[in-house]
């Protein structure tokens, strides 16, 4: 036997509709419009006041998100086996041809050991990472999902600034604990050829730094991805930026032509990853920028390029 009791609607605007109906003993259902606001509550903040969700939940949402897609997974391996692969390649390649290396070569592998064991991988290692900058945000675009997230966070700002605050936090910590295995297994293979410790000033600014670089590299990579909004046009932008740009920026003649190769983003950044006679054989001398300047430069390019892509986000369609 079944029961109905009448819907009762309040007077007013603000009140609640809703309705109970049992079905046989101890079987009830309800259903009102104040449930559809409940399960609302995952876009709000802690405060209960509905109005905007707090930024630390953003970063928890933005987490939940990068963690579970594959690229980022993938992404990450290919970043770990080019750091740690390229670095052990070098230390091996120096070892096989160190009885045929001329005096020259040498000096430059004893008197600069980072351009061995620290700035190969982790060269190579921002390919990766400047692609899953790019899939972070672009991903959403290609899939619809962004739509979403931007009516979750109307502001779309903050929700920018979590994703940033996410990708540069994973990137970093991920680096500084492959960087230094990858360091100390190069110059276990070097051996007695090259001495380099850790204590070297040098090498552990590179070794400490080189997660600031990276995650630097993928912000950079995450605001070419929001403006172009496109994944496979931002990952060729970006590759072009790190691969392609400087080689063409380094054959600029005179001392302007320098000054364009030395404060161009991707080429100032990797001052934190060599020594200084590396900068000083350089095509274009960084003379004028020590590793912190270069760190700085890339940093300033980055912010900018963040507040022009927050900036359309804010005026685009999704």
């Amino acid at each position: 036997m079944t029961t109905t009791t009448p819907s009762t609607t309040p007077d007013g605007p603000g009140g609640s509709t809703g309705s109970t109906t049992s079905e046989g003993p101890g079987r009830s259902t309800r259903s009102t419009t104040s449930d559809a606001a409940g399960r609302s509550g995952e876009f709000t903040g802690s405060t209960g006041t509905g109005a905007r969700a707090g930024f630390g939940h953003l970063m928890a949402s933005e987490w939940a998100k990068i963690r579970s897609v594959r690229s980022t997974v993938w992404s990450l391996i290919v970043m770990i086996v080019l750091t740690v692969g390229f670095t052990v390649l070098m230390a091996a390649i120096t070892v096989m041809n160190w009885a045929t290396a001329s005096a020259a070569r040498k000096w430059q592998m004893v008197g600069d050991p980072l351009t061995l064991l620290v700035q190969p991988g982790v060269s190579s290692g921002r390919l990766a990472v400047c692609v899953l900058g790019v899939m972070v945000i672009a991903g959403e675009y290609s899939t619809g999902s962004i739509r979403s997230s931007l009516l979750a966070v109307p502001g779309r700002t903050p929700m920018l600034a979590a994703k940033a605050a996410v990708l540069g936090l994973l990137v970093f910590v991920v680096t500084e604990l492959i960087v230094l295995p990858s360091f100390l297994i190069g110059a276990a293979i070097l051996g007695e050829r090259v001495d380099v410790s850790l204590a070297d000033p040098e090498v552990l600014r590179a070794v400490t730094g080189a997660g600031l670089y990276l995650a630097l590299q993928a912000l950079f990579a995450l605001a070419v991805g929001t403006l172009l909004r496109h994944t496979a046009a931002a990952i060729t932008c970006v590759l072009a930026l790190v691969l392609v740009v400087p080689n063409l920026l380094v054959m600029l003649p005179g001392e302007v032509g320098r000054a364009v190769y030395s404060f161009f983003p991707t080429v100032a950044g990797q001052a934190i990853l060599v020594g200084d006679a590396q900068q000083a054989a350089s095509p274009a001398p960084l003379a004028s920028l020590s590793p912190w300047a270069g760190i700085a430069v890339l940093a300033l390019w980055t912010a900018a390029l963040l507040a022009l892509a927050a900036h359309l986000l804010r005026r685009r369609d999704a």
